[in-house]
């Protein structure tokens, strides 16, 4: 059975070292979202670095799931002082449980602060795609896709919760709160 991969970007108004209020406040909800997410059903796993600290992300140890790029929109920094953006890539059973996992609970939440944190940049914030049971994806599939929806819109190589595809590449109603199909 495939599952979904999910590639998350933004960037943010401050680089992640910076001492300020509204970055202390991102990492806190960032901390408690990680807790919930990583408990929930139809959770596979995430890319997560062995050895980055706060902004250390371009030339982190990811194991399998490459190495950390970004899209081309991408201006700002890629040093640990200067970078500014946050980027997940993770791996679910299937649309629902990963929709539920971003639009209820901590998460749900921390979306409503997100124009505090983030850049309002015209590019979209999420990109979904199918992969074959047992596979990583990797960041440059998720840059690659999400570049691909922004250029061309929801395909079954690249698409959203609302513009959804099955495994199969049929066309798909969105997935709702509940975790159903619309």
């Amino acid at each position: 059975m495939p599952h979904l991969a999910l590639y998350t970007f933004g960037v943010l108004k401050a680089p992640l070292a910076d001492s300020g209020r509204l970055t202390r406040e991102f990492y806190e909800a960032g901390e408690a979202v990680y807790r919930e997410v990583r408990g929930a059903p139809g959770y596979l796993g995430d890319a997560v670095a062995e050895d980055a600290g706060r902004g250390g992300l371009f030339g982190a140890d990811w194991g399998v799931w490459g190495e950390f790029v970004v899209p081309g929109w991408y201006g700002k920094g890629r040093t640990v002082e200067t970078t500014a953006l946050a980027a997940t890539l993770s791996l679910w059973t299937g649309p629902g449980p990963a929709f539920e996992a971003v639009y209820t609970g901590v998460h749900r939440g921390a979306l409503g602060r997100r124009y505090d944190w983030f850049e309002r940049t015209g590019h979209p914030g999420h990109v979904c795609w199918w992969v074959p049971e047992r596979a990583i994806p990797v960041w440059r599939d998720g840059v690659t896709r999400l570049e691909h929806l922004h250029e061309h819109g929801p395909a079954p190589h690249a698409f959203t919760f609302h513009d959804s595809f099955a495994p199969d590449g049929t066309a798909v109603e969105g997935v709702s709160t509940s975790g159903h199909r619309r």
